[in-house]
């Protein structure tokens, strides 16, 4: 399932600074973000405004639906201060946040899960996504 990820160029930045600042501070924690540095490593970086309102970006709402059971699903791609699982705040650093982000409706991925679990997923919808209303800034 090749994707054609896109990050904005803040959330490139502010990203790559993370993953290079867990290395360097919590180097038990950088198997989380291998990951998200790989997307990072090749995705396409394009201006806040050039971003398609059907992407998912930084604090993005998505809903995306499990292909096995058909189950649908809505969270929120946050960075890990904002994270809450509960609440449906996905930390970017986790294998599922990090799935998510850059992949636009219609997109399909695989996520992987506990226990070496996986899942195939459809990116059904961005329901909110800052960049699509104006907020260049989140």
């Amino acid at each position: 399932m090749q994707q054609n990820i896109r990050f904005t160029a803040q959330d490139h930045q502010r990203l790559s600074r993370l993953v290079i600042d867990l290395g360097r501070y919590a180097p038990a924690a950088l198997s989380g973000a291998e990951m998200l540095a790989e997307l990072l490593d090749t995705g396409r970086v394009l201006p806040p405004q050039d971003i398609p309102d059907n992407v998912v970006t930084m604090n993005s709402q998505v809903l995306y639906q499990d292909l096995e059971t058909g189950e649908l699903r809505e969270a929120r791609v946050v960075y890990p201060e904002d994270a809450d699982p509960a609440a449906g705040r996905i930390s970017v650093l986790s294998p599922v946040g990090a799935s998510l982000l850059g992949l636009a409706a219609g997109d399909e991925t695989v996520l992987p899960l506990p226990h070496g679990r996986s899942a195939c997923i459809r990116i059904c919808k961005v329901v909110w996504q800052p960049e699509a209303q104006g907020e260049f800034a989140l």
